[in-house]
């Protein structure tokens, strides 16, 4: 059973930085895609950025374009989300997923085709 752990939230000021990062462990084989969603009561969750683990592909939510990267470590299982220039509006809990979905056509930017989630952190940005 795949097993995902995050790491890295926490309280900033608005225009500062985190570091995300996912481990992951409990698999034999590499994913075809890691992404970083996130949540705010009420609302859905959305996509934030997404990697396909071989080609290397970068999806990224509009509203983050710029401000945020991600980034896989093959070697240590891990991915990461580097978070600059913060705004109040990230606020939220942020969510790794992995996804072992390889069919023609597949969309990584969709939450539903992630079949195992972390447990989620929470990012509060003030402002």
């Amino acid at each position: 059973q795949v097993q995902l752990v995050e790491s890295g939230g926490g309280l900033v000021q608005a225009g500062g930085s985190l570091r995300l990062s996912c481990a992951a462990s409990g698999r034999n084989f590499s994913p075809y895609a890691m992404g970083w969603f996130r949540q705010t009561p009420g609302k859905e969750r959305e996509l934030v950025a997404a990697i396909k683990w071989s080609a290397g592909t970068i999806y990224y939510a509009d509203s983050v374009k710029g401000r945020f990267t991600i980034s896989r470590d093959n070697a240590k299982n891990t991915v990461d989300l580097q978070m600059n220039s913060l705004k109040p509006e990230d606020t939220a809990v942020y969510f790794c997923a992995e996804s072992s979905s390889s069919y023609y056509g597949v969309d990584y930017r969709s939450k539903a085709v992630y079949d195992y989630w972390g447990q989620g952190t929470q990012v509060t940005v003030s402002s």
